[in-house]
């Protein structure tokens, strides 16, 4: 199962899915994250990871192509602004949406700041757990 998470600039969202869908999902799933820009990995997204026991400092942030879309049997959009930017797809590639909001974009302290990747990073996981315990059941 080829499954590839698509936000704005695969930064943080994308990369943090990416990185619990190798973590959880071991050898029986494939994973790729592309962004409709390449922002390059945000460091609280890598160290929020990294508390967690997750490395994503070596995921390449990329660009969206055609060779990730026909690759991919699920896309996953993580954003509403990817969701609705998002290509057409091949008939049979399934899409789910996680409208997540972009930890990036969080003011305050740096505590509140890192509490709001941690609250991202958190929720991700859940969604990835379901992702992966509905193709197990499938």
């Amino acid at each position: 199962m080829n499954i590839l998470y698509v936000c704005t600039g695969n930064s943080c969202r994308s990369q943090m899915a990416e990185g619990w869908t190798r973590h959880l999902g071991g050898e029986r799933v494939a994973v790729r994250s592309a962004g409709l820009e390449a922002h390059g990995l945000n460091p609280n997204a890598v160290a929020t990871m990294q508390v967690a026991g997750v490395d994503i400092s070596t995921q390449p942030s990329s660009i969206l192509d055609d060779s990730d879309i026909d690759w991919a049997n699920i896309v996953v959009t993580v954003c509403d602004h990817a969701d609705a930017h998002c290509p057409l797809l091949p008939l049979g590639t399934r899409k789910l949406h996680w409208g997540l909001a972009d930890p990036a974009r969080a003011t305050g302290s740096r505590e509140e700041i890192e509490q709001v990747f941690v609250s991202t990073r958190d929720a991700i996981r859940e969604y990835v757990e379901a992702l992966l315990a509905d193709l197990q059941a499938a």
